[in-house]
């Protein structure tokens, strides 16, 4: 049996009026694929994984994406691909008008997690 390898990322967006909703795409020890839909005024917590890498490419939207532990930030938008390596702290606020969509991908796929 094949395995899936094609996915339309929109098939897996779930808005919430609460807290963002982390949305499997697939999933391997390799890797885990993960949609995000962050509505306005929604933030994605600060965090890290101590023991992978997690890279964000942006659909559409705009957010203020946390850099460290201090809280600083920097404007993403859609078409950029954000990188946070090891141990990176990393989160988002989304300060736009439009919901921020976002595909995560997080290598390995059991890279912890743990909130800043």
């Amino acid at each position: 049996m094949t395995q899936q390898r094609i996915f339309n990322s929109t098939d897996f967006m779930q808005p919430s009026d609460d807290e963002p909703i982390r949305s499997v795409i697939t999933r391997s020890d390799d890797a885990a694929v993960v949609a995000w839909f962050v509505k306005p005024g929604q933030r994605l917590a600060g965090h890290v994984h101590p023991q992978g890498q997690d890279t964000w490419i942006v659909r559409s939207g705009t957010g203020l994406y946390q850099l460290d532990k201090d809280g600083s930030t920097q404007v993403i938008s859609a078409g950029d691909v954000v990188v946070a390596h090891t141990g990176a702290v990393h989160g988002v606020y989304n300060n736009g008008h439009e919901p921020l969509v976002i595909v995560s991908v997080v290598s390995p796929a059991e890279s912890g997690y743990t909130l800043v």
